[in-house]
């Protein structure tokens, strides 16, 4: 997983380069097919109970699932990009938000929030720690900053398969749920709305979109825990 983590995350690192106004969300998929064919792995999302592309693209409002298209990106468009990718029978997973050119100051700062809580959660993944100590550290660091956390979607546990238990809210009691051991693996993965933390589900039966259309964000790490520390697979 190690090995699939590195190779997720250079992935990642071409698909950033490339979003930038007039990029179609079709072509980052496209792009990101090549480099999965390229390194001898296969997309995690491709096929998964019928999802039609190799990445999920979520622009603005979209908060999760959003299927590549003929969409044009412009100027002061935010786009979360998730992928998740098999090598040798074990999956991976990531997600991050980009600022599509110059953006406005509310969706830069919703972009850092949601990145800062990400890496707040990953200091709670450690041995003496319990599973809603994540949920608490991401809610604790985006709700006094104006934002809100998502309900309908959570993290969670990947290996074998791709999505395994346990079920990782972005909100919760710290103190509360399983204690966290060496050896597991987590995918913790914010996703915050810049005003109601309410989704609905588009016509495509796959992209969720925040109730009031304010931008949304989301990033996501694959993290084991290894001698008492967080490795985050997909750095």
């Amino acid at each position: 997983m190690k090995e699939a983590g590195k190779i997720l995350a250079r992935i990642m690192d071409q698909l950033e380069r490339s979003v930038k106004p007039g990029k179609m969300t079709q072509e980052l998929d496209r792009l990101a097919a090549a480099e999965i064919l390229k390194a001898g792995v296969r997309s995690a999302f491709k096929g998964y109970k019928g999802y039609p592309a190799n990445i999920c693209v979520s622009v603005n409002e979209e908060v999760v699932h959003g299927i590549p298209g003929r969409r044009k990106l412009i100027e002061g468009d935010i786009a979360s990009i998730d992928i998740g990718i098999e090598m040798a029978g074990f999956f991976v997973d990531m997600a991050k938000t980009f600022p599509v050119g110059r953006v406005a100051a509310q969706k830069q700062e919703l972009i850092d929030v949601t990145r800062e809580s990400l890496e707040k959660a990953i200091s709670k993944i450690r041995p003496g720690f319990k599973l809603f100590d994540i949920s608490a550290a991401v809610q604790g660091h985006v709700e006094p900053r104006g934002f809100s956390v998502v309900r309908d979607f959570v993290g969670h546990g990947i290996g074998r398969q791709l999505h395994e238990e346990p079920q990782i809210p972005n909100f919760g009691s710290a103190g509360s749920g399983p204690a966290l051991k060496d050896g597991m693996v987590l995918c913790v993965e914010p996703m915050i709305n810049a005003g109601t933390w309410e989704v609905e589900i588009l016509q495509d039966g796959w992209t969720a979109v925040t109730a009031d259309r304010k931008p949304s964000a989301h990033f996501e790490h694959t993290v084991a825990i290894c001698n008492g520390e967080p490795l985050v697979l997909t750095r």
